[in-house]
């Protein structure tokens, strides 16, 4: 490999050829501040917030996409540099929203860190701020008076998730990221997966705050409120509080929870391992009867929307049941009420959900039963944060509560629901006992573990070997569809996910700080959830004791009518 010799601010360093001087620069832990750039996704090198003089040469040059060359002497904070900088953002801002107080983002916000970093003090331009009516058709916000056109939106969009459906419009001054025929996101193929949100570096995108409505329903006298909290969410909410990514939170979160007053505090870990129940009992019918293989997970409603929008040929593939969070709220407003004796009609089910596309999931028509629906409210982790400190709790001082009971007991293979490969691994454990009329021991599936976008694996169980796939990011999803189409691959299971490492990298989760480290986070999530895992006496979902309970005293058998009424659901082609 040929190795390059250049010198940055006086010290010398030897990279890689075809290296870029900002990647250079990081081995000697020189910072070269970047808007646009997210590396591999979006590499325009146009906003020009990283440029740097390079003796010799004539101007600036944007360090991003500029390569190292031998002997190449670099800058990086020259009087030049630093005046050039400064004047970039002066005029980034002067076509910017600059409400910062009321954003979602203050305090978080790249371009703002970035004014501070570089003493912007005062704003000499005036230029165009008003591009456009704000989007608040569905539950992804869209605010084009703060969009600042790096276009990372628009890249995470097509190239990680393949959906497209925002794009840069018009040009010079006039230029804006908008949809086709400039409509709102809910009108399109949007899939609500919110991970233009966490590329965005200012608040241009958001989620919809439905924390008024929570807070309105905790207010309420007549109510009983429960919430219920995805696996994810423990591992990611202490970020909002400074704890390090994946530690697990949630004995704060539960005494959190109940400070808000909330009447009861659930698990989605507790529904998750009820999915795995009706999940396993559908795939093992499926194999044995002749039915749709490969199925395929239905978890994720980003994936589900996804799959009506382009690949209606895998409909009938794709589980009848019911995600998790829906079936908590179907069996919250129908057994609990029973145990709690409460009138359903007044159990109002709020989830705090690590995804964006929860919200859709919680309004889709079909999502009720008998006329109430499944799911009331849904807060992401980010909303939960905020809630916890309008409350002024002091998140980091609280003592670790303990769950209620009757939906809040959780098995391992529940808790890693959260990550890519989690769910196909919880059916594993389960199928796997199922199927040899044994508790067996070997639990951990571990090939269909990590960030890989795509994961294949043959599992032998009974004598019978069975073909599984996992995919996370509906970019991922394509291709390996696009595969099983052409005959190219064939399986029995395939779990997908609708962002790139499961729910631990939701659209809904805190904002990464740094987006270089981005990988790191989402690896620090998984294992706090695997940790969990192994924690757990109860590690299957089947031997969890209140779901055993569950069925024993209300749905009968997995699959029955009731169990069929409440738990499953169906799909439409869009």
């Amino acid at each position: 490999m040929e190795m390059i010799n250049v010198t940055i601010d006086g010290i010398a360093v030897e990279v890689e050829k075809n290296t870029t001087i900002l990647e250079a620069a990081k081995k000697l832990n020189i910072n070269i501040p970047t808007l646009c750039f997210m590396k591999g996704v979006n590499e325009p090198g146009s906003c020009r917030v990283c440029v740097v003089e390079v003796e010799g040469w004539r101007g600036l040059h944007p360090a991003c996409v500029t390569k190292v060359s031998e002997g190449l002497v670099v800058k990086t904070s020259t009087g030049t540099v630093r005046e050039a900088r400064k004047n970039i953002l002066e005029l980034i801002m002067s076509n910017h929203n600059r409400e910062c107080l009321s954003c979602s983002r203050n305090l978080r916000c790249e371009l703002q860190t970035l004014c501070n970093d570089n003493g912007i003090d005062r704003l000499p331009y005036n230029g165009k701020v008003e591009k456009g009516c704000i989007d608040t058709s569905g539950p992804i916000v869209r605010d084009p008076n703060k969009c600042v056109l790096c276009g990372r939106c628009v890249s995470v969009c097509s190239k990680i998730q393949d959906v497209g459906v925002i794009d840069y419009a018009y040009r010079g001054a006039h230029m804006t990221v908008t949809t086709a025929y400039e409509e709102g996101l809910a009108g399109h193929d949007c899939i609500n997966c919110g991970q233009c949100i966490k590329a965005c570096p200012v608040g241009a995108l958001s989620e919809r705050d439905d924390t008024a409505k929570v807070w309105k329903a905790l207010e309420n006298q007549d109510l009983h409120v429960v919430v219920q909290t995805a696996p994810a969410v423990r591992v990611a909410l202490g970020e909002e509080f400074g704890y390090a990514p994946g530690t697990n939170v949630e004995g704060k979160m539960v005494t959190a929870l109940r400070r808000l007053g909330f009447d009861r505090v659930f698990d989605t870990n507790f529904s998750a391992d009820l999915t795995i129940i009706e999940e396993g009992n559908e795939l093992l019918d499926r194999i044995k009867n002749g039915g749709k293989l490969p199925m395929i997970t239905s978890c994720s409603p980003g994936w589900i929307k996804f799959c009506e929008h382009n690949y209606h040929d895998f409909l009938e593939n794709l589980s009848t049941c019911k995600s998790p969070q829906q079936m908590f709220g179907a069996v919250a407003k129908s057994y609990y009420p029973i145990k709690a004796d409460v009138d359903p009609k007044n159990v109002f089910v709020v989830s705090v959900m690590p995804c964006t596309a929860k919200k859709y999931e919680a309004d889709r028509e079909e999502m009720q039963v008998d006329g109430l629906k499944d799911i009331d409210a849904v807060i992401t982790t980010r909303e939960l944060a905020r809630m916890i400190r309008q409350a002024g709790i002091k998140f980091n001082e609280l003592e670790d509560g303990k769950r209620d009971s009757i939906l809040g007991a959780y098995s391992g293979a529940g808790t890693i629901f959260g990550n890519t490969g989690g769910v196909m691994e919880a059916a594993l454990r389960t199928v796997a006992d199922k199927l040899t009329g044994k508790s067996l021991d070997a639990i951990d599936y571990t090939a269909v573990r990590g960030l890989a976008g795509i994961k294949e694996a043959t599992v032998s169980i009974a004598g019978m070997d069975i073909k599984v796939a996992v995919a996370n990011g509906t970019g991922n999803a394509s291709k390996l569809l696009d595969r099983v189409k052409s005959g190219e691959a064939g399986y029995h299971f395939i779990e997908v996910m609708g962002c790139e490492g499961g729910c631990i990298n939701g659209g809904g989760q805190p904002i990464i700080k740094d987006k270089n480290t981005t990988d790191e986070v989402k690896a620090a999530r998984i294992k706090g959830l695997y940790d969990i895992d192994k924690a757990c006496v109860t590690r299957k979902s089947h031997e969890n004791p209140e779901i055993q309970k569950l069925y024993a005293e209300y749905l009968g058998e997995a699959g029955d009518h009731l169990a069929h009424k409440l738990l499953h659901t169906h799909y439409i082609a869009r």
